[in-house]
């Protein structure tokens, strides 16, 4: 799109991650838009649920045609917008999968060994980190640090060792050609080679796989408060479904917006941090409930959430518990689908490395969330990249020799 042309509008609101990655997004391809936040102008969440089917669902992006896509990744948003995702060589000495915290270290270490290094991130640099909206358990940062500063920080860092890095790019298939060399097909229909590869694909938030959520998701069911959290505001009631240390952490966020907020926990006992249960057992507007099974998900009139059936798991008792909101924090999946015919994974799906960080396939290594045995904690993920870089250093000699 030249500049010349209509811009695009994107509706969102300033304290949205997604909203900063997809403008981020356009202007890093300097493709022009108009930006609109709710904030100020609330009179286009109107326009923002007609579009959506009543949901409230941000950014939404309108072409110049009319059309729009709500929440694109970056992918979507990149086909849309026809832009070119090939890199600059058909050949590297590692091509890592994943953008996030353990991929940009590895890449850091690699190319400081003067290694070719690609990233293929499927979404945006940063991953989870890039969209937490604050980091206060990551060393070296007193005071806290932005998820998507942090996450700029290392990408920059990266580059500035020469490291190629595509985004809104999946990789679709791996392959082992010999002993030297490795392929990396793309969603683009690319094909990259490479001596060694490294899987720092991460994780993604877990659903219940209740009755009704498909259809409420973004129309009063979500899986990030500080994303979404502010539209509700003077509700009366937003649950939280997760007793763990990012359900308790999240349920206090959202203290600050809704009038209460219950946390449900299907086991009888919660996972959170004694510090955690503490500070939502002294708070005045939170209640936790145990042994409670999520069953439904129920409309109220509009199509917005109204209401959870839950089922207490001792007595089998239903109830219907009304709220305007519910937030899913139930765990992580590994980003490993793609890899299913490919490496050993373990049940649940994360991928089988030894202490090494190599996979079942030669020249193929693990790192991160991705990984069987990771702690899912920002600190860990680098360490992980870092170690995992160290372990390529040799193979990389030993395949190059």
């Amino acid at each position: 799109m030249s500049s010349t042309e209509t811009p695009l509008i994107v509706i969102g609101a300033s304290w949205c991650p997604d909203c900063r990655r997809a403008k981020a997004f356009l202007g890093e391809h300097r493709v022009p838009y108009d930006w609109i936040d709710l904030e100020e102008h609330p009179e286009y969440t109107d326009r923002v649920e007609a579009l959506n089917n009543g949901s409230r669902i941000i950014p939404t992006i309108i072409f110049p045609d009319g059309s729009h896509l709500a929440e694109p990744g970056n992918d979507e948003l990149a086909d849309r917008l026809g832009l070119a995702r090939v890199a600059g060589a058909a050949t590297y000495d590692l091509v890592i999968v994943g953008g996030g915290p353990t991929g940009l270290t590895a890449a850091i270490y690699a190319a400081r060994e003067n290694f070719s290094v690609l990233i293929v991130e499927k979404s945006a640099v940063g991953g989870q980190a890039g969209v937490t909206e604050r980091l206060d358990n990551y060393p070296g940062f007193p005071d806290g640090v932005a998820g998507h500063e942090l996450a700029d920080r290392m990408r920059r860092r990266a580059q500035r060792y020469g490291v190629e890095i595509l985004e809104a790019v999946a990789v679709t298939k791996l392959t082992r050609l010999d002993e030297s060399w490795l392929s990396v097909a793309t969603s683009t229909g690319d094909v990259y080679q490479a001596h060694g590869v490294l899987i720092a694909t991460g994780s993604r938030y877990r659903r219940t796989g209740a009755m009704g959520e498909a259809e409420l998701i973004g129309a009063g069911i979500h899986f990030c408060a500080t994303c979404d959290g502010p539209f509700y505001r003077g509700a009366d009631e937003v649950v939280v479904i997760g007793g763990g240390n990012s359900g308790f952490e999240e349920g206090l966020f959202l203290t600050q917006f809704a009038t209460h907020v219950t946390i449900v926990e299907y086991a009888d006992t919660v996972r959170a941090s004694r510090l955690l249960q503490d500070k939502v057992a002294d708070h005045p507007a939170m209640s936790v409930l145990l042994s409670r099974a999520v069953v439904a998900f129920e409309a109220a009139p509009g199509g917005k959430l109204g209401a959870l059936v839950l089922e207490d798991r001792v007595t089998h008792e239903r109830t219907t518990h009304p709220a305007q909101g519910a937030f899913v924090f139930i765990g992580l999946d590994p980003n490993s689908d793609f890899l299913a015919d490919t490496l050993e994974l373990d049940a649940a799906g994360f991928v089988v490395s030894d202490e090494q960080f190599r996979t079942s396939m030669p020249g193929v290594y693990a790192a991160g969330d991705v990984r069987r045995g990771s702690t899912k904690q920002l600190a860990s993920a680098v360490g992980e990249g870092a170690a995992a870089a160290i372990a390529l250093r040799y193979h990389l000699d030993r395949v190059r020799a």
